[in-house]
Formats: structure tokens, sequence, C-alpha cells
């Protein structure tokens, strides 16, 4: 069976900038492009796909800054040092042969998130490198999500993922829906984390049905159903934002993105 991967650039590259120490050459910062390209030819060794693409996010607002301005909102600027490590990468990438996506209004997310869904209904395996507990939402039958930690990069496949959390993949997204995340500044219901959120999504099986059964269930504390009836509407806009778009515009097809010589 052919098999796709794809790699969240940025993200690996943010996590490769702050483990490995600043390195330079030629008075040009380069640690972020030595974690990065270790991970990446570690996974082109092991997985030996016939297609591989690196998503990137583009420097744009996106439809989920439309839906809710504060989103992403008070995040770190990229340090420089990192910053003038993106173009060098790119140019490394396509001289290595491999696709580089990126789409204005759009997070990489969502080209991941599309490309591997087209990817697994044309009968092909799917591997997602990225160091974003986001994706593990694309995880399908066909598709596994490759973790990357600050230790160890982690497989996640169906199995894998309810074997550790306790839902399936698709639920996923009510689960940040409920919990948030500081990162992407998603609200989610003020005062449940994520050991709430699970056990409610696991319990109701999805942010529909916990609603649904306030007025009725015993398995929700009185002080836990005014938390969620105060932060509906949060957890709504919350359940959106946090949902990857599996049909964004990524102006390829399958076959553009098979590896070419180096």
């Amino acid at each position: 069976m052919d098999r796709l991967v794809l790699i969240d650039g940025y993200s690996l590259m943010h996590r490769a900038f702050y483990a490995i120490p600043a390195l330079s050459k030629d008075g040009v910062y380069t640690n972020a492009l030595f974690g990065f390209f270790n991970m990446l030819l570690k996974v082109v060794s092991d997985a030996a796909p016939d297609y591989l693409i690196v998503t990137l996010d583009a420097h744009a607002p996106t439809f989920r800054h439309k839906q809710f301005a504060d989103y992403k909102a008070g995040r770190r600027p990229t340090p420089p040092e990192l910053l003038e490590q993106f173009a060098p990468a790119k140019e490394v990438l396509r001289a290595m042969g491999f696709t580089v996506v990126e789409k204005e209004g759009f997070e990489a997310d969502d080209l991941i998130g599309t490309l591997a869904n087209a990817a697994a209904d044309a009968g092909k395996e799917a591997y997602i490198l990225t160091g974003d507990r986001d994706a593990l939402q694309l995880i399908r039958d066909d598709i596994t999500v490759l973790l990357a930690t600050n230790t160890e990069t982690v497989n996640f496949d169906r199995a894998a993922f309810v074997g550790h959390y306790g839902v399936s993949p698709e639920q996923f997204v009510d689960v940040k829906a409920i919990m948030g995340d500081k990162s992407d500044n998603i609200p989610g219901v003020a005062g449940i984390g994520e050991k709430g959120a699970l056990k409610l999504i696991a319990d109701f099986g999805s942010l529909d049905e916990v609603y649904a059964a306030l007025d009725t269930t015993d398995k929700v504390s009185e002080k836990q159903k005014e938390k969620l009836l105060l932060s509906k509407e949060d957890a709504f806009l919350s359940q959106s934002l946090a949902r990857i778009d599996i049909h964004a515009p990524c102006g390829v097809t399958l076959e553009d993105t098979r590896r070419a010589e180096p």
C-alpha cells in the first residue's frame, strides 16, 4: 500500500528551536534547522513514504480569527533567531524533492487534515508527524499520528489513542471544546480541565449530549452543571475553533506530492 507522510513544519521547527542549544553558521542560526531535518530524515527512513508533504502556517489571519478575534491572542512573537531559519528550511525541503504546501486563511493542521483524508480515501496509508495534539482528532484506521514530545515520538493509531484517552479520536474535538486550549486561546468551559472534559465525553458521547442531559442526569455535579451552563456559548465556539477543516483548498493533488529525486 502506498504511503503518505505529512510533516507539520513550523510545529516541529519550534520544538527543535527550544530543544537544541543555539547553533550558528556564518552568523545564521541553525539549531531549528538541525533538529527539524534530523526528525524529518528519521521518519523518512522509518516510514519510506511514496509521497511526502511539509505543511506550513501562512503568516496571515485564518478563518478562525473571523470567528473569534482573540484566537491565538497572547502568544509570544516568534523569536527572530527562529524566524530567520524558515526561508532556508523551505529551500532545503524543495531541493530534497519534498512538496511544501501553505495557504493563506488556513492553518497547517487544516492542510494536513485535508491531504491525509484524501490519501486515506484513495486507499493509501497516511502518517502525520507533528508536535501538536490537535492532530489527534484526525486519526482513522488508515491515518496514524506520530506525536513528537520532549522525550520521544509517540505513535498514535486508533487503538493507542483510545487506550490512552478513553474516548475515540472523533470525540477529541468535543473534549477540547470543554477543556479549551490556552496555547490557542480557545476558552472552553471555565473551571473544567482535561480530566473532567474526558470524563464528560466518555460518559455522554458528545458535547451536544452533555448539554442535552444536564437537566436529568445525576452523573454531573451541581457545581459542574453551573460551569457548563455559564460557558455554553464558549463551549460551542471552542468546538468550532478546535475542529480541523478537512476540506481546505490545498492547491495540490496527491500525485503532485510524489517524492522526487533530491
